[in-house]
Parts: structure tokens; sequence; C-alpha cells
């Protein structure tokens, strides 16, 4: 989509559990934009078992965060494949060299940063339970499996991730928190995020559209 004689680039910024997978598809859906989950290309990468998938898988299992440069290198190529389209970018950049790099190579135009309360989060995702060969995501709350701890399609026992436990979402949050205040800062400073705050999507989205709405 054309934007104002421009192909817009938007990046979602937002905690673990904020609801940034249910924003951007919608977002998607309203506005026809690609969406670019750095998370899911990663993951395609693991399973095709490519070099960058083994390298990345290795990070992973070691518990550690897939260093900057590698990020950085990764997401450029994937970049290139749209330049010709408007795209929302999800899941990178998460630290302050990978968003100066990324504002080198591409430029986003609009940042829009989930503000949800740590405790809400922390409620939310302690909730959540898992069909780990599909990917499938149930919540107690609000999208509960027909059969309780079973996944609806293949009858599969649902899990619970270990960092989906209530102590882990805690550290996970503060971590997310020291590492992307410094990113929150450098798209502040370029006049660009804007912040959206509410507990749940529903509350949050219209005031998404608001704004987007503006812009398309």
């Amino acid at each position: 989509m054309m934007v104002k004689g421009k192909l817009l680039k938007l990046l979602i910024l937002g905690a673990p559990g904020s609801g940034k997978g249910t924003i951007s598809a919608r977002i998607v859906k309203k506005y026809n934009v690609v969406h670019i989950s750095s998370g899911d290309k990663l993951r395609e990468h693991i399973e095709k078992q490519s070099a960058l998938g083994k390298e990345v898988k290795k990070y992973l299992n070691e518990g550690a965060l897939v260093p900057d440069e590698v990020m950085i290198k990764f997401m450029s190529e994937e970049l290139k494949k749209v330049s010709n389209s408007t795209w929302l970018l999800d899941g990178f950049p998460r630290t302050i060299s990978q968003a100066e790099a990324l504002w080198k190579i591409q430029p986003v135009d609009v940042v829009l940063n989930l503000v949800v309360p740590f405790e809400v989060i922390i409620d939310r995702i302690s909730k959540r339970w898992v069909h780990l060969s599909s990917g499938r995501v149930y919540n107690l709350d609000f999208n509960k499996p027909k059969i309780h701890g079973k996944d609806d399609v293949t009858g599969e026992d649902l899990v619970q991730r270990p960092d989906d436990k209530p102590e882990a979402v805690r550290k996970r949050l503060e971590i997310y928190e020291t590492i992307t205040k410094p990113v929150i800062s450098f798209y502040k400073k370029k006049d660009i995020l804007k912040d959206f705050h509410g507990s749940t999507s529903d509350e949050i989205w219209p005031k998404v559209v608001a704004h987007l709405d503006t812009l398309f």
C-alpha cells in the first residue's frame, strides 16, 4: 500500500505478552501490510536447518541471545526481500546497536509502542498453554481449548513453557525493560514513537487505528 506517496515502514515494540502478535495481525488485515516477525523468520531457518538456523539454535540452546551482528545481517537480508512493500516489523530491533544499524539500512517511519502493566502480562502469560508441534497458543482466560489440556485440532497434550511460569516471566520483563529502554529513547528522539497504553489488545487496538488512520 502506498501511503501519501511513499511506502510506509512500521515498527511495533512491546514487552513479551503485551499483545504485539494480536495487534500486528490486526494491522496486517486492516491495512494490507507485510508482516515481518524476526522470531517467525528465525524459527523457519531453524526448521530448515539452514546455516543461519544452526547458528541461531546453538545460541538458543545455550540460553543466550542471538548476537547483534548475526541479527543485523539476517534482518537486513529479510528487509531487502520486501523493499517494495509497506511493512510492519515485529521483534527487531531489540538493542540499541540493532536500532542504530536498522536506521542506517532502512529508517522506519512510525514506531508503535505497546505499554501494558507488567502485573497484567505476568497474569496473562502464566495462563498460556502451547501445542508444541504446531505452535498453537491457548489462554485459560480468553482462548480456552475445547478440552482442558488438549489441542483442539490434534487432541495432543498442551504444555506450559518453562519461561511462561510467573517467576520466569518477571525476569524476562525486567531484562526486556533494561535492554529496550534505550531503543525506546532512540525512537523518541527521532520523534516517530507513540505509546499505546492499556491492559488488553481490545483496549489498545482502537487507539492504534486512530493513529494509523491519519497515516494511511
